[in-house]
């Protein structure tokens, strides 16, 4: 089948957000409602195996917490994370996570060959759009047809939900499209929807396991810095273009 469309995941494959953006906002989150609460780097990883802000909080409270524990955890979780994502936009709009190499190149030469754009994660929608105007540009969320973010799905990955969401809207088949992922929880849902999927690890996911990828890259890679594999085949290629994605495809 022919490729119509590419599904990207955000947080660790558009831009490394997850230690250098949601890590410190959830921080200054936690300090801002006076809690001494800190979520290092090697902590953060842990938290990592839960999919969703709200959720990483309830996980931290119930499992990390002594039992004195805070009451109405479902309240302090949806309020704290309301905040964090204050200062995580805050965070975007300094310009201090920029996109991985080779996103914009791609993103582009996809729209010039009529391929069509989607996003499909659990972040909140407003995460997605701060970081999509500050990094990419003013205006380039309009790139993407389709936005499935945050509870758009009450399932988030690694269920499949927010994946065929998406493909409902684009009104297109599984096949017809691929996925960028950077995580475990996300091959899990992408692959869960019948999805072909490209996996660009970073430093939280370089020892997920990733079966079933059509490859594992470092990056996606620019024509002048080869992207690494590290699953695989890039059929001769240094870095992941359209015309990969095409032969890939079929």
């Amino acid at each position: 089948m022919s490729l119509k469309a590419l599904i990207f995941d955000v947080d660790g494959t558009l831009a490394d957000t997850e230690r250098d953006g949601h890590r410190p906002a959830f921080n200054l989150a936690f300090a801002e409602q006076g809690l001494d609460w800190h979520w290092d780097e090697a902590l953060y990883g842990e938290l990592l195996a839960v999919t969703g802000g709200k959720e990483r909080i309830k996980y931290y409270v119930e499992s990390f917490l002594p039992p004195q524990r805070p009451q109405h955890v479902q309240t302090l979780a949806a309020d704290l994370h309301r905040i964090k994502t204050r200062h995580y936009t805050e965070l975007v709009a300094k310009g201090a996570l920029p996109l991985r190499p080779g996103v914009r190149r791609l993103l582009e030469e996809a729209r010039a060959a009529g391929l069509r754009l989607a996003i499909a994660t659990t972040t909140n929608p407003d995460n997605v759009t701060a970081l999509l105007r500050h990094s990419l540009g003013e205006g380039t969320e309009s790139w993407f047809e389709v936005i499935a973010a945050g509870d758009i799905v009450p399932a988030k990955k690694p269920a499949p939900d927010i994946y065929l969401w998406a493909l409902k809207q684009l009104k297109l088949d599984a096949a017809s499209c691929i996925a960028f992922e950077d995580s475990a929880n996300g091959i899990k849902a992408s692959l869960g929807a019948g999805i072909p999927t490209i996996v660009t690890v970073n430093g939280y996911t370089d020892q997920d396991a990733f079966d079933g990828a059509l490859a594992v890259l470092s990056d996606l890679g620019e024509p002048d810095v080869p992207a690494q594999l590290l699953q695989g085949s890039l059929n001769g290629k240094t870095h992941v273009d359209v015309d990969l994605l095409k032969r890939w495809s079929n």
